[in-house]
């Protein structure tokens, strides 16, 4: 091996890593995470894996790395003190946003609060017109004003965003060099930089978020970067994005809003990928770890994407049926749908008596109660290890499982007050995760229209394997896939990503009327724009791939639907977009209307084409003859304690009716009774269930 590349997964348990060689060699390990300071695991995990590799670190070529730094500033609501300037009037944007619930009749529901207080949304007289012309130029003795007032309130970050900007940024732009020049001490954000798009409050709710966590981030990346330098890593920092493709760390650190999803998206891609090398093209992706699960549609071998999608507690989906319901953020997205049940998902009584799993996890520290690290409330880990799925060391030998705490913190904290077992108890837990976790994969087919009954399930991460069976029978579905390694799977998705850059151009014009020159000359600026970029890290006009869409609607309508776009139009282009806006519109609402379709925004995802990104293959399983060990496994309330079969994976040969218990160094892999497990060419493990 001469070089090899790093793929890094930061999850709420643990830190995964896999390095590529370039001959094709794979190597993983699984480190604790550090969520005080994520990049002390980072930087233990690539000290521990190229020395299990045996190479340098001066042969590390490129550290790929997904980060759920951006996704925890939200949900904990630990980021930057922010404020906002807006044009006068506006003032309200964020607190008035869409002005509907998510949901019909729930009296329950809350409204997110505003990242931005009130007292620190700043107004400014200018105005622009929706044609562009400036009514107002910007008065900058107001600017002065109201900077002084946010370092005499401690603000740290500054969200810029004025009306109409996107027609005309000249205000907007000043008010950014302004800000800067004047007071460095500010992270300065404005909305033409990160949304150029119509709508103020996408944009202005899309530029709140990328302030607030800016400085989290920022700082992040600067401790990450440093620490790789002073162990020896010169190799690029890549970071995966919210749509599965990856960007430079300078990016990340500009425009932190499209990285808020990053790391769960990788999985997704690296499914589709392993799907086309497979040839299965209709695949539900599945993936669980110690904080979240989620879940994802890869449909006709085409992954699921959205143009914008809302962060909010609970199940968080980018569906186009639900608004309203958090942060939004007006970004390109893998369609991804997550609850805040995973491994270590804390089980607790509400008052009235119920059981509930989640959202609030153990994480790393203080961990499950069985990691015997200070962790005092049972969790998901905790119910499975109780139960027997779980073997008595994880995480490749390196943490001893304590079932005795385990079985303690069950019974005090849920069976003794519920009155029963503590193998009932555990089962409970497992049960009420797997409804939770049930309701994801609901999102992204049943609430799309889509059977789940005709797909297969593609299940991931450190747990997704331990319940994957249990949710594919509850919702139908007959075939289950575990990938190899599918408790780093995500690390890996990130080895089969492509580097991409969107951008994105305002056009709001008839679709009929739109004048084909215009689009052309728009076109070839972003192409040539994207080609500029890509050439700076390293890609040749040869080596980029364009990807355009059209955001289209019909007349009158507040929301458009996103149509692959020509690379360059022609009079008879107008047609074609037409009829396959119209055929995707009746897909989806069930009809179509013989109103104008209006074109919107056109956007341009350019990815840049490598050879050295992993690649799925088919390989020849290693020969063995070693008979299985087993153990008593809790499967259900009919089925109680059976006596299981325990295969380690790297001698699994397949053809093996369940039940049965399939491990390795990364994860568990649970095959139920009335099912079969059998392995494919790829090394996947097929489960099929009666």
């Amino acid at each position: 091996m001469n070089t090899a590349r790093i793929g890094v997964d930061i999850g709420g348990t643990f830190t995964d890593l896999v390095l590529l060689g370039d001959n094709g060699e794979t190597f993983f390990t699984k480190v604790p995470s550090t969520p005080a300071k994520p990049e002390q695991a980072v930087l233990t995990g690539i000290k521990r894996i190229t020395d299990t590799a045996g190479v340098e670190v001066s042969q590390i070529t490129e550290v790929v790395h997904g980060t759920t730094v951006g996704s925890n500033t939200l949900l904990q609501k630990v980021g930057a003190k922010t404020g906002l300037i807006t044009t006068k009037g506006f003032r309200d944007v964020l607190e008035i946003g869409r002005v509907r619930t998510p949901t019909m009749f729930d009296l329950s529901w809350e409204k997110a609060v505003p990242l931005i207080s009130r007292q620190y949304r700043m107004e400014v007289d200018e105005r622009s017109t929706a044609d562009g012309r400036i009514l107002k130029p910007l008065d900058e003795n107001e600017l002065l004003k109201i900077g002084e007032f946010f370092l005499r309130e401690g603000v740290e970050s500054v969200a810029i965003c004025f009306l109409n900007s996107y027609r005309n940024p000249e205000n907007e732009k000043r008010a950014l060099d302004f800000m800067s020049k004047n007071f460095p001490d500010l992270y300065v954000t404005a909305s033409v930089s990160v949304l150029p798009e119509i709508r103020e409050y996408e944009r202005t709710s899309t530029t709140a978020v990328n302030a607030y966590v800016l400085p989290s981030l920022r700082a992040y990346f600067a401790r990450l970067d440093n620490g790789l330098k002073e162990i020896g890593v010169s190799a690029p920092l890549l970071i995966s994005n919210s749509n599965g493709g990856l960007s430079s760390a300078a990016m990340a650190q500009e425009k932190p809003v499209f990285f808020i999803s990053s790391g769960r998206s990788a999985g997704v891609v690296g499914a589709g990928r392993l799907g086309e090398a497979m040839g299965e093209k209709d695949l539900v992706v599945f993936d669980m770890g110690g904080t979240t699960a989620s879940a994802s549609l890869i449909y006709k071998g085409e992954l699921a994407r959205a143009n914008e999608y809302e962060f909010r507690a609970g199940i968080s989906t980018p569906s186009r049926f639900i608004k309203a319901g958090g942060y939004l953020m007006r970004v390109p997205t893998v369609d991804v749908a997550e609850v805040g049940s995973g491994a270590g998902s804390i089980a607790r009584i509400d008052e009235g008596g119920l059981m509930h799993v989640g959202p609030l996890s153990a994480g790393a520290d203080p961990g499950p109660v069985c990691y015997g690290i200070g962790g005092k409330s049972p969790t998901v880990t905790d119910a499975n290890v109780v139960l027997g799925f779980l073997p008595a060391l994880l995480a490749g030998g390196t943490m001893s499982l304590d079932v005795t705490g385990a079985r303690a913190a069950i019974e005090r904290e849920l069976a003794a007050p519920l009155g029963l077992s503590v193998e009932d108890a555990a089962f409970g837990i497992r049960e009420v995760a797997n409804i939770n976790m049930a309701r994801t994969i609901k999102a992204v087919t049943v609430e799309r229209g889509v059977d789940p009954r005709n797909f297969t399930l593609l299940a991931f991460g450190g747990s997704g394997p331990v319940h994957a069976c249990d949710l594919a029978r509850t919702l139908g579905i007959k075939r289950v896939i575990f990938p190899k390694s599918p408790g780093v799977f995500t690390a890996t998705g990130m080895l089969a990503a492509r580097v991409e850059r969107y951008f994105l151009r305002p056009l709001n014009n008839y679709l009929d009327e739109v004048p084909v020159d215009q689009v052309n000359t728009l076109l070839n600026e972003m192409q040539s724009e994207a080609l500029t970029l890509l050439a700076d890290e390293g890609y040749s006009e040869g080596q980029v791939e364009f990807n355009f869409e059209g955001d289209l609607r019909f007349k009158g309508q507040d929301f458009e639907l996103p149509i692959t776009f020509p690379e360059h139009m022609t009079e008879g282009s107008r047609d074609d977009l037409h009829a396959r806006f119209s055929e995707a519109y009746k897909g989806i609402y069930g009809y179509a209307s013989d109103d104008r379709v209006e074109v919107v925004n056109i956007r341009l995802n350019a990815r840049g084409i490598s050879n050295n990104s992993l690649q799925f293959s088919a390989q020849q399983p290693a020969p063995s003859d070693t008979k299985p060990d087993s153990r008593k496994i809790y499967f259900s309330r009919d089925d109680q304690w059976v006596d299981t079969p325990v295969y380690e994976r790297s001698h699994f040969k397949g053809g093996v009716p369940g039940p049965m218990i399939i491990q390795s160094p990364d994860t568990t892999i649970v095959i139920p009774p009335r099912a079969q497990a059998d392995l494919d060419a790829f090394g996947n493990v097929i489960a099929t269930l009666a």
